[in-house]
């Protein structure tokens, strides 16, 4: 599986979806459209968002590729208006990296 995580890794997710076998590229600056393209999102299966001040990277994934798969992996709550375009929100006090990404995978 390809995935892209955008933002921040405080809480070991890259590693997690590394030792489960997934193909991970980074974003670590301001989710563009054409970052997201530089990373792959077409070929991607799962966006992962660590960061919900990029919350606009929601639909900008789901517009290139509708059927990837977006989570949130935050402390933070979204956006209103990005609530709807999430495939899931997980809060990291309630789950660690290596649950999420066993469950992503």
């Amino acid at each position: 599986m390809k995935a892209i995580l955008c933002g921040p890794d405080e809480n070991g997710l890259a590693d997690a979806l590394a030792a489960e076998g997934v193909e991970l590229t980074r974003i670590d600056g301001i989710v563009t459209r054409p970052a997201l393209e530089d990373a792959g999102i077409v070929d991607a299966g799962l966006v992962v968002l660590t960061d919900v001040a990029e919350a606009t990277a929601i639909p900008l994934a789901k517009e290139l590729n509708p059927d990837v798969r977006v989570v949130v992996y935050a402390e933070q709550s979204l956006p209103e208006f990005a609530k709807g375009q999430a495939d899931l929100a997980v809060d990291p006090k309630l789950l660690s990296a290596s649950v999420v990404a066993e469950e992503l995978v």
